[in-house]
């Protein structure tokens, strides 16, 4: 689409805490108001929409239309973040394993500012799995660049939660 459609749309986005939670409809319509502007079968209509139901308290609702948004292209920047939405909607919904096998590849993706919220989001993916070692090395991970200090150990340490021990 085109910028005056994307500054409108990170403008409403911007409002969305002026928005209190009986008034998610509203806030809703207003992102609706922005997609029917999309031409048929952009993958930012479904996208755009599933962002306003996941947040709102509906990933029931999102994950069809983060689908929909991934089936349709929509790629990049907005297709990662697009995939790790859905994996957190997938796991709020009970389908965490459907949110590994999405976001583990990502992992070995172009990296991006993105990087850290993929790891972040397949970390609580796998603890719903019972998989807390490795979702704690993937944490750690993150975590160690942005440390003033101690960024090796860090990073060791998290290696050492999933690597065999000698």
């Amino acid at each position: 689409m085109n910028q005056d459609w994307e500054d409108r749309t990170t403008a409403a986005w911007a409002t969305f805490d002026e928005y209190p939670e009986e008034r998610a409809a509203d806030f809703r319509a207003v992102i609706d108001a922005l997609v029917a502007e999309l031409p048929d079968g952009s993958p930012l209509g479904p996208f755009e929409r599933a962002c306003a139901w996941d947040s709102t308290g509906h990933s029931d609702r999102a994950v069809p239309l983060y689908q929909e948004a991934l089936a349709r292209g929509l790629s990049g920047y907005k297709g990662r973040r697009a995939k790790i939405q859905l994996s957190s909607s997938l796991r709020n919904i009970g389908r965490a394993e459907e949110g590994v096998k999405l976001l583990t590849p990502e992992l070995d993706g172009p990296s991006d500012e993105l990087d850290d919220a993929v790891r972040g989001c397949l970390a609580l993916c796998l603890s719903s799995l019972g998989r807390d070692r490795e979702g704690l090395s993937l944490v750690l991970g993150a975590l160690a660049p942005h440390l003033p200090r101690y960024q090796r150990s860090m990073a060791n340490y998290a290696r050492a939660l999933v690597e065999p021990a000698d």
